[in-house]
């Protein structure tokens, strides 16, 4: 079993840090070993409330999750860097040998994700990568109010299974927007999978006497993972 435990990836961009969670729970019969790699936002860290709560849950179903840290947020800025910055670093971390056994278990699955611009970065590189599968969380298909700048053909270049989790009041574009613009950029996608968050914010935050309330919605969040990923 990978050991668990952060490690720091020299990149050439900069230090990243992957935090590695292994799996702990039996994954279910005829399940190939699974790992999921999912990097933060623009705005935030690996604290995010949706990546704390996979970290922490699937686990325990058999799947192992690594968070990564872009060398940005491990030199304490505050602003992301450019786009191509950030796919070097996740590449390197992806490709580092002293994760091989963590990120490449034998004969296992590689899955890549994040939240917000980490879902970009992963459907960028998921070629590149060799992924198996991606998962966005909260895919921002355009700036708040500038639904000229979409940016679905980032996410169509994954060309491979992939889960949109998607909040249905998340100013960056909402589930409908995310089928509608995917299906008018490249026509019906069956490896699209778009799963609306009820009440959700691009944080996945839902106000006070939402249907499914925090807890709830974060357990949507984490069903909705566990199923695609036991489907692939």
């Amino acid at each position: 079993m990978p050991e668990s435990g952060s490690y720091d990836v020299a990149t050439p961009v900069g230090t990243a840090r992957a935090h590695a969670h292994p799996a702990t729970g039996r994954r279910p019969r005829g399940t190939p070993a699974t790992t999921l790699v999912l990097g933060h936002g623009a705005g935030g860290g690996i604290q995010a409330r949706d990546l704390a709560a996979l970290a922490v849950a699937l686990p325990a179903g058999g799947t192992t999750v690594v968070l990564v840290e872009q060398p940005w947020r491990v030199e304490g800025r505050k602003v992301a860097v450019a786009p191509e910055r950030l796919d070097v670093a996740w590449a390197a971390v992806l490709a580092d040998p002293q994760l091989k056994a963590v990120l490449h278990p034998r004969g296992g699955r590689l899955v890549v994700g994040g939240r917000s611009a980490g879902a970009r970065v992963a459907c960028r590189t998921a070629a590149a990568a060799g992924a198996d599968a991606v998962v966005c969380l909260a895919f921002p298909l355009h700036p708040p109010g500038r639904p000229d700048r979409s940016r679905v053909a980032e996410l169509v270049a994954a060309d491979r299974q992939t889960l949109v989790l998607q909040g249905e009041r998340d100013t960056f574009g909402g589930p409908s927007e995310v089928v509608t613009a995917a299906e008018a950029a490249a026509g019906d996608l069956p490896w699209l999978h778009v799963v609306p968050v009820p009440d959700a914010d691009h944080g996945f935050k839902v106000p006070a006497g939402a249907r499914l309330g925090q807890g709830g919605t974060l357990d949507l969040v984490v069903e909705a993972v566990t199923t695609f990923l036991r489907a692939r």
